[in-house]
């Protein structure tokens, strides 16, 4: 056991990591801290920590210092029964130098550096060994080292890692590509002043982003093969993340409800008025039941609940609340409506983007009962009014988005607000309350910008 443990160790530092697109994510080890990396399925963590020990590589960190495992590896299936301790004892074996090292005073902004003395542990689906929390506090409180973790199984959400490590961990979520990663992955230049020729592939590129969606492993996929992947990461979300975790009683129950959810993204509901449907499928499943549903949708990075803004939780609770999913085009493959609304993907699409930013997002809805899309409080603080509309040829249309968003403006002292639509682009509407910026989708992706992509040697 120990020697094929060794082999394995070696294997992976001997190995060409695949690395794919590089993330635009900035990942920060904190001394003292694991890093945590959570988000949905096949959104791409194994890949993320392939990278990451690229980038520790062409930042000079040796080879042999770097421990990567994935312990879902069926080789690695004894350390369900002995616990992970037997990890470290394999890779001191192999490397005794590194076990000598002292630990290093943590003072400063990065006291461990990436130098030739410290460790870099990287550990996928941890979760699946028994005593794997006491096994990584040990090695984070002798050892002189960082340690990364990622999780998704029907045994432990990546979530619920970091909740597990809460106070020895910092979490970063990794969702599907966003729209500037999909540029990338094309190959488009989308920094900087955009000539003619370059706005126009960027436009190209949004509308195939709005077809293909930001999964991965189905962006160079055809139609076909694309519907068939979305429908088996469903099956996988609903059963192993949600009934088999679980262990629900009425598995139908939930699949009926995870199937009207994604029907009507971007929709209201309530909670009795689930219940009521489920109760007239034949279900018996009381609300309590179905909040908890809605609870472990959101947990497993799948379905997410938007409620309204208001001071009040009580009263932000008891009104409806909206609903949205991980992937605008996962909801048009397992749709079961033949025609999907494109407005609500593309104000789908707009959540997911502005998910990526923040999680504090709320609808708002004004005195005279205007609906505003979205309220999102950015990481600087500030508020940001988001309105989606797919068009604003139709004047009753136009009248009605300007109409909220000026209601908004005053009502929250906002001197500004936007309105995304799938074409129009850069027109400025003055109101009484403030001014309201129209722009085009794919621009406002770029606009909310982010974290440069990760960088290394192959670079």
């Amino acid at each position: 056991m120990a020697d094929s443990l060794k082999e394995i160790i070696l294997d992976h530092q001997e190995a060409d990591l695949p690395t794919g697109i590089p993330r635009r994510v900035q990942v920060t080890p904190v001394p003292g801290k694991a890093t945590v990396c959570i988000g949905p399925r096949r959104s791409g963590k194994t890949t993320l920590l392939f990278q990451l020990v690229r980038q520790l590589q062409s930042q000079g960190v040796p080879r042999r210092n770097i421990l990567y495992l994935n312990f879902f590896d069926d080789r690695l299936r004894h350390l369900q029964q002995q616990g992970p301790a037997p990890v470290l004892e394999a890779y001191f074996s192999l490397h005794p130098e590194n076990k000598s090292l002292p630990r290093r005073r943590t003072t400063g902004r990065n006291p461990h550096g990436n130098d030739a003395r410290t460790l870099h542990f990287f550990f996928d689906e941890i979760q699946t060994v028994p005593g794997w929390e006491a096994f990584v506090e040990r090695a984070m409180r002798t050892e002189r080292c960082e340690l990364y973790l990622t999780g998704s199984s029907a045994q432990m959400l990546s979530r619920e890692i970091a909740t597990q490590m809460r106070g020895r961990a910092l979490s970063w979520e990794l969702l599907p590509f966003s729209f500037r990663e999909h540029l990338d992955f094309l190959g488009i230049d989308c920094d900087g002043p955009l000539s003619t020729r370059r706005r126009l592939l960027v436009e190209q590129a949004f509308v195939r982003f709005l077809e293909v969606g930001g999964f991965p492993e189905v962006v160079a996929l055809t139609t076909a093969l694309r519907i068939k992947t979305h429908q088996e990461y469903w099956g996988a979300m609903l059963f192993r993340d949600l009934i088999e975790r679980h262990d629900i009683a009425h598995p139908r129950a939930v699949t009926d409800l995870a199937h009207w959810l994604v029907d009507n993204v971007a929709s209201l509901y309530s909670v009795n008025r689930l219940t009521g449907y489920l109760k007239s499928l034949g279900h018996r499943v009381p609300k309590a039941v179905v909040s908890s549903y809605l609870e472990w949708f959101e947990d497993a990075f799948f379905l997410f609940t938007v409620r309204i803004f208001d001071a009040s939780l009580a009263r932000a609770n008891a009104n409806p609340k909206k609903i949205y999913c991980i992937d605008h085009a996962l909801v048009r493959s397992v749709s079961s409506g033949i025609l999907v609304n494109r407005g609500h993907l593309l104000e789908n699409l707009v959540f997911t983007a502005l998910r990526r930013v923040t999680p504090d997002i709320h609808y708002y809805r004004s005195k005279a009962g205007r609906e505003v899309d979205f309220i999102a409080r950015m990481p600087d603080g500030s508020l940001r009014l988001v309105q989606v509309c797919e068009s604003l040829a139709d004047p009753r249309t136009r009248r009605r988005e300007v109409a909220a968003l000026r209601d908004a403006m005053a009502e929250l002292n906002l001197a500004s607000s936007q309105l995304i639509t799938r074409d129009l682009d850069q027109e400025q509407i003055p109101t009484d309350s403030g001014e309201i910026e129209v722009v085009a989708a794919w621009r406002f992706l770029l606009d909310l910008g982010g974290p440069e992509p990760l960088r290394f040697a192959a670079e």
